[in-house]
């Protein structure tokens, strides 16, 4: 292995014990869990650190994310063998939501964290970590905000985890989803100041998933009035272009227009 190997190497693995040693302080901790590669590897770190007694994930399941994604979640949180509780949220009854605020997500965030507080409290956890990393401060994430402004911890941010980092130490264990695309909320397929109902929520999650289905495991659908506007990764907008029949399902969802971003699939693209 050359030098540059050998640093890279020596650099993960301080920040591997790191992240033990913080999650070892707390003794026992209640996870905000998702389903995504960043919450799945704190937790996965967790259960190692403090045995599957001391760990409790909890998962929100309402508008914001796809059910295939809840149940997506429950699967992995059931093969890990993790202590779990699933919570039934109305992000539109979060009026900042509903509205898709520009601060849409500290409002909801602060409601999701704050339930999910309440229930590792009911369980006996009174620390409570999400997966928030080191470049997610680089980003405009106002959610980030408000889980600390309620003592929500960030274990992997403090122990200066990257998202790649994530991945290859994720890879290195072993863990099935180490290079699952970042997904985000659903409202975030619209721009701001769009009013949110149950239904458009839906549709996007509904022609979000014809093309997971299609095999683009990296995909938006982002909403402008009647048009479906298309992200996918540049490598994959020419057999994108060639499923008539996907995109005729999406149209059947009661869009005007299907078009494709020529841009590719990126992210905050309404920030």
């Amino acid at each position: 292995m050359s030098i540059n190997g050998n640093r890279k190497e020596k650099h993960m693995t301080e920040k591997t014990d790191k992240l033990q040693s913080i999650l070892q302080e707390k003794g026992r901790l209640a996870v905000a869990y998702s389903g995504g590669i960043d919450s799945h590897f704190l937790l996965a770190a967790a259960l190692r650190a403090l045995g599957k007694e001391q760990v409790l994930a909890v998962l929100c399941r309402g508008l914001m994310m796809p059910e295939a994604e809840v149940c997506e979640a429950e699967r992995l949180l059931k093969d890990m063998g993790a202590d779990y509780r699933i919570l039934e949220v109305d992000v539109l009854a979060i009026p900042e939501f509903a509205e898709n605020d520009k601060r849409r997500c500290y409002f909801c965030k602060k409601h999701l964290m704050s339930r999910i507080k309440e229930c590792a409290a009911e369980n006996g956890f009174t620390a409570v970590a999400d997966g928030k990393n080191a470049d997610d401060a680089g980003v405009y994430r106002p959610g980030a905000q408000a889980a600390e402004e309620i003592g929500i911890i960030s274990p992997l941010f403090e122990s200066g985890f990257t998202k790649q980092d994530i991945r290859t130490c994720a890879r290195e264990w072993g863990i099935s989803i180490w290079n699952k695309p970042s997904q985000a909320c659903l409202a975030s397929r619209f721009s701001y100041h769009t009013h949110l109902t149950a239904e458009k929520l839906q549709r996007v999650g509904e022609a979000e998933k014809i093309l997971h289905d299609a095999g683009f495991a990296a995909c938006r659908v982002r909403v402008h009035d009647m048009i479906a506007r298309i992200e996918v990764p540049r490598e994959d907008m020419g057999r994108l272009v060639t499923l008539t029949g996907q995109i005729q399902k999406i149209r059947e969802l009661g869009f005007s227009f299907v078009t494709l971003d020529l841009e590719g699939i990126r992210s905050g693209v309404f920030d």
